[in-house]
Formats: C-alpha cells, sequence, structure tokens
C-alpha cells in the first residue's frame, strides 16, 4: 500500500507520477492547437528525448510511476473499468463507444482512453463529421501536475478549468481510489455536499496549490483556480475540524498565458529559498495575497497581506528570493519566466530540476550556492547530486517548454520525507 505523504515541496522525494508523452502529443492540428489549450504543435520526437531527461534523473533518484501503467493495471478491475468507461462516454456524450472499448484489453483501453479514440465512419452522421476523433486525445496529460494534488495525507482531484483536460481528473481519481497500491481516500470536489449550489464556478488545477508545511497550503487565483475553488478548499479544510490551518492566496494575471498557474511565478526550492518572478511576487501590484486562517472548523480571520513572502515569515517561513531572470533586465526577466524559468521541482531540500535553456536564472541560483549539474551526467553516473549541499539539475528545455510547462509541472509527488524546519 503506497501511503500518500506531502507535506512540503521540498521534502525528499519518495514516490512521483510521471506520463511520458505520446501520441496524443502530436494528435492534434494547428488549427486545433488552441482548443487543446496549446500555442502550438510540438515534435514528439524531440519532445521525448527532453522528457526521458526528467524521468531518467527522477528515476535514479527515486520511485516513480507511469500513468498509462498505472491505469492499465486498475482497468483490470472490472469494476473500475465498467465505472470509468460509463463516465468517460457520459461526459463525452458518446454512449455509442462503450460497448466498443469494454471489449479491449487492459492496455489498449488505456492507451485508448489517453491518445484518443479514432471516430468510425460506419453511419452517414459520422461520415460526413469533420471530427478526427469520438473521444479526443488527452493532450495536456504530460503535466500530471494538474488533476490530481498530493495535499498532505489525503489527495485533491482536480475540478479543471477546460473541459478538455476533465478526463484526466476521472482518470487520476481511478487509479487512486482502485489500484491495488494505493486505494486512497480523494477528495473529490464535485462530492462536496451543496458545491453546484454554493460554488457556481469552482475550478482548482494541482499547478495552484503548493504545500508549504504541515500547517500551511499556497494557492494561486486566477486562469485556472478561481476564488469559488479557493472557497470550496477552505470548506473542505474547515469540514475536517482539526487544528489550526493557514491558505495563503495570492492573485494572478489573467494574461499571458505564461501566468498560467501560481508555479509559473513562485517556487519552493530550500528551507529558506525560493524561486521568485520579481515584477509579480516582489513588488507592488494590484494583485493581492491574502491569508485565510481556519481553526477547529472555523474561519477565524481573512485578511490582506504585504506580499507572499512576507504571509510565508508570518507562518515561521522566512525565504531569501531568487530572481527568475536573473537581476536587473526586466527583458530577461519577462522572456524566462515565459519559458517556465520559474517553475523548478524540487526532489529534497536545496535540490531541484530545471530547464536548461533559462541561463540568467541559472545564474542567479549559482551566486546562491545552487551547483549547475547537467541531467545526462546525473543518468550517466559523472556527477551525484549527494556530493553538494544545493544543486540544480538542468534538463533540455527547446520542444517540452512550449507546451507551456516546467518540471514541477510534469510531476505529481505522492510521497516525501517530512522535513524538520
Amino acid at each position: 500500500m503506497s501511503k500518500i505523504n506531502v507535506t512540503s515541496e521540498i521534502g525528499e522525494l519518495e514516490g512521483v507520477i510521471l506520463h511520458s508523452p505520446g501520441p496524443e502529443v502530436e494528435n492534434m492540428t494547428p488549427e486545433n492547437a488552441e482548443r487543446a489549450l496549446y500555442s502550438d504543435i510540438l515534435n514528439l520526437s524531440v519532445a521525448s528525448r527532453e522528457y526521458f531527461e526528467l524521468k531518467g534523473v527522477l528515476s535514479k533518484l527515486t520511485t516513480t510511476y507511469e500513468v498509462k501503467q498505472l491505469l492499465s493495471e486498475t482497468l483490470a478491475q472490472s469494476n473500475a473499468r465498467e465505472r470509468l468507461i460509463r463516465t468517460v462516454c457520459e461526459h463525452e456524450g458518446t454512449p455509442e463507444e462503450m460497448g466498443f472499448l469494454m471489449e479491449m484489453t487492459p492496455a489498449q483501453l488505456a492507451s485508448q482512453l489517453i491518445e484518443g479514440v479514432v471516430l468510425r465512419r460506419d453511419n452517414l452522421t459520422r461520415f460526413l463529421s469533420n471530427e478526427r476523433y469520438a473521444i479526443r486525445p488527452l493532450h495536456n496529460f504530460l503535466f500530471t501536475r494538474d488533476s490530481a494534488i498530493s495535499v498532505w495525507n489525503e489527495v485533491l482531484i482536480g475540478k479543471m478549468a477546460s473541459k478538455v483536460r476533465e478526463r484526466e481528473t476521472f482518470i487520476m481519481e481511478t487509479i487512486f481510489r482502485d489500484h491495488p497500491a494505493f486505494g486512497v481516500s480523494t477528495i473529490n470536489p464535485e462530492a462536496v455536499a451543496g458545491w453546484k449550489s454554493n460554488y457556481k464556478n469552482v475550478s482548482i488545477e494541482g499547478g495552484d496549490v503548493q504545500i508549504a508545511n504541515s500547517k500551511t497550503i499556497l494557492v494561486g487565483s486566477g486562469a485556472r483556480t478561481s476564488t469559488e475553488g479557493i472557497d470550496l478548499l477552505t470548506e473542505i479544510l474547515r469540514a475536517k475540524k482539526s487544528d489550526k490551518r493557514e491558505i495563503i492566496v495570492q492573485q494572478l494575471p489573467m494574461t499571458p498565458e505564461s501566468f498560467i498557474h501560481l508555479d509559473m511565478t513562485f517556487t519552493f526550492l530550500d528551507r529558506n529559498a525560493c524561486m521568485v518572478y520579481e515584477p509579480l511576487i516582489l513588488r507592488k501590484t494590484k494583485y493581492h495575497t491574502i491569508k485565510i486562517t481556519i481553526d477547529n472548523g472555523k474561519v477565524t480571520s481573512i485578511r490582506e497581506e504585504e506580499s507572499l513572502l512576507k504571509a510565508l515569515a508570518s507562518c515561521g517561513m522566512d525565504l531569501v528570493p531568487i530572481n527568475c531572470g536573473g537581476d536587473g533586465d526586466p527583458w530577461n526577466m519577462e522572456r524566462e519566466q515565459w519559458h517556465s524559468g520559474a517553475n523548478f521541482f524540487a526532489f529534497a531540500p536545496g535540490k531541484v530540476i530545471g530547464y536548461a535553456r533559462n541561463e540568467r536564472t541559472l545564474e542567479e541560483m549559482n551566486k546562491h550556492g545552487f551547483e549547475i549539474l547537467k541531467a545526462v551526467d546525473v543518468i550517466g553516473n559523472r556527477v551525484n547530486p549527494d556530493d553538494y549541499a544545493r544543486a540544480v539539475i538542468t534538463i533540455a528545455g527547446s520542444e517540452l517548454a512550449r507546451g507551456g510547462g516546467g518540471a514541477r509541472c510534469m510531476t505529481m509527488p505522492v510521497r516525501r520525507k517530512e522535513i524538520n524546519w
């Protein structure tokens, strides 16, 4: 039994879920890329080579799980299989596909649910349809961070802002609920009593949720996570009637698309260090920082804070900010933030993974004691991150970054060791 335990963003990683990009990444055209939430189409062969560096590093450091393999193993159970097929077909409006999908092997079904079910031209309506797929590919599933979120010892199922990603949540909930290695209790926003009547515009995605410590959660409010999504999270925590909990909310710009999630502007690097997009996180702007305090089932306080770092300091976390794009030139900051220059994934305190292309960000990290290591050297056993107090392992990102996410976006941790603060 794989227990969920994530009480920080930087604790030593003990298990992480990945999804290596497959045909679903290329199963789009320039015409429908925007519908798929992409601003461009990716080259799978290049993206796969780059992703191999991320997976190769993580495979040497911790236990890795692949979504497709987990799903295939889960679908071997008839109850889980029928329930997921029914849910998907009802959601996609394709009840006629149920029989076809039920005849597939678990491995075939897992692939089809991710890569897309090609429309069968077996009647006039289908023959004349402009659609290629009866059930569309999940182009964004390599960003496993968003659809399921480890929150302390439970898994919060995301409520995606776009319908094209909702099937990801069905798959992840099925895996966590029904796979023999997990079998954990999930929190589904749609299962919260009264959510449809009380919260009409709920969305919450994992890129906006960061677990600061065992008492504090950071949440971004913007294009992908609504204020009502955060209200619903508050209600979930309130209903537990546990000890004091803090939710720190950082408002985000709705545009451009590089501000899609909080982790595109802020990530934890070490016990006392964080990566920031300085124009938003450190300067005075119109985007508010608000702290919500919940204690023993009651919201005891909602107040505005001077900044995200000041709010964290009030929770006992004093962090030194390191600037995405380096110090000084706003053009460099903007360029590197666009290509996920603030998006780092920690596998231990002071040990992180990020894109090699953001050179000025890496130079700034080096000034703060982070040794720059190449993923290929770690994979080839030429360097060992354990030999350094602080290190950033760089992966290639010429193609992956064009998908709109970085190392944190592509990882869904399920277990981390506790941090001795």
